[in-house]
């Protein structure tokens, strides 16, 4: 597939069709890194990594666990 490469303010620009968007599941908003490689422009999607509640959790001990703290007494849209 060809792309024409365009001018976007000072930089420029390449359109990703939507099919090769869809394969490597990126989309309005994703992060790229761009890097060459023997005079190739790879772009590759930064994955975000998905934690598990066990993994989030695991640094939690009694002792390093926060007790409740007051805020004062409940105003306006926060009474229930």
């Amino acid at each position: 597939m060809t792309s024409a490469i365009a001018k976007w303010g000072n930089s420029l620009a390449v359109r990703i069709p939507q099919a090769i968007a869809e394969q490597a599941q990126i989309q309005v908003g994703s992060y790229i890194s761009i890097e060459i490689v023997d005079n190739k422009i790879i772009l590759t999607p930064h994955r975000r990594k998905k934690y598990t509640l066990e993994e989030l959790l695991e640094g939690m001990t009694s002792e390093n666990l926060h007790s409740e703290i007051s805020t004062g007494a409940s105003v306006g849209n926060e009474r229930w």
